[in-house]
């Protein structure tokens, strides 16, 4: 059965799975109907202003408080010792050969900030190849963006089903407990886990009210709930490791809600490319397609930026980026195709790049002299798409990272950059 959905970015839904279990009078009746209980998700802090606040009421029919204890289910270390100048680039993970679900199967890359403050990201990839069996999970330090690269998921959430397949994001707020099913034989991608502000649409100051992502092609899922009892597992990311608590019933027992505070789906096909069409390369901010804000009006916790397939056309310019030093951090992946910066080879799909704050980087040697002396005519960049989380913080790499696909001779791709000072152009 094809899955339904609302769409709307940040929109007040009102949904329900058997009609009348959502009371319409209040939010928490003496008795709710159908013998439900009454729940709020709050994803702001209750005095926020009225436009920041984000919260749902949830019917569902046992309360999140029926379970048991939360015991130690995984400790690791936030990061490496110390962060590095250097550029780093790393393989594609490769699939396991165990059974692995979404929770065993994450790898962690690199965090900037602080959880413990509400500021700053943890960077992610997956490679899983079973679905979750009788255990879910929530993430109680972020919001999490997923970026599919291969094969789609299936988001079993307690507000609702989402899917997402490569070309495509989705994002489960800090705090909603879901469940996550392979589509496929396997599954590799990468994730977001944001600490701070929760995602929003960007401001299009001049480029005016049309272009980048528009808020109706952003859609959320309608009420779905399981009626199960059994022995389940909840898994919690707290602080900054897991932990494990027994339950008899699934989590998933929602039969009704309204409110703003629920994950949600987009289809990066929909994103309206704004592009230069005369000269010069624009800045990657341009292709923005969420923010995280910070305190610091245009200095973003985390901005989600894509780079997709789109037409190329500008006159007497180096087309590819520029070689740069940012003070902003940028952890880059590629879902199809080659990024137009890196034809020369090494950052292929499922790969990733880190490039901290004012490690200069930019377009292979090969690459370099290839658009110098390209004839610059329209060309249409197709069977692309690679994006960027990009922050004001230094992200720091983890351990696991720095052991497994490291590419230790990524620098070796500028080093055959010849000396043209002097020569006649």
């Amino acid at each position: 059965m094809a899955l339904q959905y609302q769409s709307g970015f940040g929109n007040e839904f009102e949904t329900e799975a058997m009609p009348g279990a959502l009371p319409r009078r209040q939010n928490s009746p003496q008795k709710p109907p159908f013998g439900l209980y009454a729940e709020q998700l709050s994803g702001a802090p209750f005095t926020v202003p009225q436009k920041n606040q984000l919260r749902s009421w949830l019917y569902r029919i046992l309360p999140s408080v029926k379970q048991g204890p939360f015991k130690s289910y995984k400790q690791f270390r936030q990061g490496a010792d110390s962060a590095t100048p250097n550029q780093m680039r790393w393989d594609p993970l490769p699939m396991p050969k165990r059974k692995t679900d979404l929770v065993d199967g994450v790898v962690t890359m690199a965090h900037g900030g602080d959880a413990h403050s509400w500021t700053g990201l943890g960077v992610h990839r997956y490679a899983i190849n079973v679905s979750m069996q009788k255990r879910f999970f929530y993430d109680a330090d972020g919001e999490l963006l997923f970026v599919p690269e291969q094969g789609g998921l299936t988001f079993r959430t307690e507000l609702g089903v989402l899917s997402a397949v490569p070309g495509e994001i989705a994002v489960i707020p800090r705090g909603v407990k879901f469940a996550v099913d392979v589509q496929d034989k396997t599954a590799r991608g990468y994730i977001c886990e944001n600490y701070g502000a929760p995602f929003v649409l960007p401001d299009l100051g001049p480029i005016g009210s049309n272009g980048l992502a528009a808020p109706r092609h952003f859609l959320y899922p309608v009420a779905a709930f399981e009626d199960k009892k059994g022995a389940f597992e909840l898994i919690a990311k707290f602080d900054g490791s897991l932990w494990s608590a027994k339950t008899d019933h699934s989590p998933l027992n929602v039969v009704a809600w309204h409110g703003n505070y629920a994950p949600y789906k987009y289809d990066l096909s929909q994103f309206m490319a704004i592009n230069t069409v005369s000269f010069d390369h624009a800045d990657p901010s341009i292709f923005t397609v969420l923010t995280s804000p910070s305190g610091a009006p245009g200095v973003a916790n985390v901005d989600f930026v894509i780079f997709p397939p789109r037409w190329s056309v500008a006159e007497h310019t180096f087309r590819p980026p520029y070689f740069h030093r940012n003070i902003m951090s940028e952890f880059m992946g590629l879902v199809t195709g080659v990024y137009d910066a890196k034809g020369s080879g090494g950052f292929v799909p499922g790969g990733c790049s880190l490039h901290n704050c004012m490690s200069a980087h930019g377009p292979d040697a090969g690459v370099v002299e290839a658009a110098m002396n390209a004839d610059l005519k329209p060309a249409y960049m197709k069977d692309t798409l690679a994006f960027m989380f990009e922050s004001r913080y230094i992200m720091r790499p983890t351990p696991i990272a720095l052991k497994s696909g490291l590419q230790k001779d990524y620098y070796k791709c500028w080093q055959d950059m010849p000396k043209m000072f002097g020569i006649k152009t």
